[in-house]
């Protein structure tokens, strides 16, 4: 009788919230993201943090931490208390820098759980009005029997548009240069001055030169049809089934916060993200709103890692 006394009085704790989920969050909270003010991500983090501040009663302040290819920010979190108030706002930099970099100050897959996808961006393949193509399956023939004669520009070495378009080649079999360039900003330039023919973008930065008919918009590398753009057909349904670039931005929080606490934030940022304002305005600028779960988040991480890897090796993509 003791014995079973004992047993549900067990029970029954374990049923109650732990006095830090209980209390969560107890002070203002933070979020660190690797990348500038004034950005795609860091618009997209506070439009969601705001919403979500209201939700979970107290405030979220965004600190931009850039530098090192998100490795900076990532450290920073990795290392901070597992109490739920410090968060990292990330993207697949989490998992290409993991394929890329010899060594880590942190471990990707142990230091750092996820919590939620907040948000996606698919990525656009547009190209130059005078390139010799005007639709993605007329690029691949073109390409096919001219190796080597097109150029594609980047953000740079290691970045997810590099990466992906990396992955477009593998999956097409065909040659494309790449140009790195220092930032997003001079790869549009130059592919607009022509000087490169093709580019892998977001739909907010090249959609208005494609309207003034500065850039031809070839396909999207989403899953389905972007809302924005119903007659642009997906890579994906051109040839390339299973076929993605997006840019997902993702909360993760360090190794060791309660499981109730994440629970608690995925949560809070689903209902964030589904909100009807914040829905509108992301969608207005080309951004899928999610709010996934954590099991969501890690399935991609998971799905990534062996990916990226494989490509850097057999693309043999360095970082300089």
């Amino acid at each position: 009788m003791l014995r079973m006394l004992a047993m549900l009085a067990a029970l029954a704790c374990a049923a109650l919230p732990s006095p830090a989920a209980a209390q969560y969050p107890d002070k203002p909270m933070r979020w660190i993201l690797p990348f500038p003010a004034g950005g795609a991500v860091d618009i997209v983090a506070r439009t969601v943090a705001a919403k979500m501040a209201e939700d979970l009663g107290k405030p979220i302040i965004i600190e931009n931490k850039a530098g090192a290819g998100g490795i900076i920010a990532t450290d920073a979190v990795a290392k901070s208390a597992p109490d739920g108030t410090t968060l990292l706002l990330t993207t697949p930099n989490h998992t290409i820098n993991a394929a890329l970099q010899a060594t880590l100050p942190y471990d990707t897959e142990k230091d750092l759980v996820p919590v939620s996808v907040v948000a996606e961006v698919p990525e656009v393949l547009v190209s130059h009005p005078a390139a010799p193509f005007t639709s993605f399956r007329e690029f691949v023939d073109y390409a096919k029997k001219n190796p080597g004669k097109l150029n594609y520009s980047s953000a740079g070495i290691g970045t997810l548009p590099h990466i992906t378009f990396e992955l477009l080649l593998r999956r097409t079999g065909i040659e494309v240069a790449h140009i790195p360039y220092r930032g997003a900003a001079p790869a549009m330039t130059d592919l607009l001055a022509g000087v490169v023919q093709l580019k892998l973008d977001t739909y907010t930065t090249s959609n208005p030169h494609v309207v003034a008919g500065k850039l031809r918009m070839l396909g999207i590398a989403s899953r389905t049809r972007s809302k924005l753009m119903p007659d642009v057909p997906t890579i994906a349904e051109m040839g390339l089934p299973g076929y993605e670039g997006v840019l997902w931005i993702a909360l993760m929080a360090p190794s060791g916060t309660p499981q109730a606490v994440i629970d608690r934030l995925a949560a809070a940022s689903a209902k964030a993200a589904r909100a009807p304002d914040v829905t509108e305005k992301l969608t207005r600028d080309g951004v899928d709103p999610i709010g996934g779960t954590p099991q969501a988040l890690g399935a991609l991480i998971a799905r990534e890692l062996p990916q990226w890897r494989e490509l850097a090796k057999a693309a043999n993509i360095k970082l300089q």
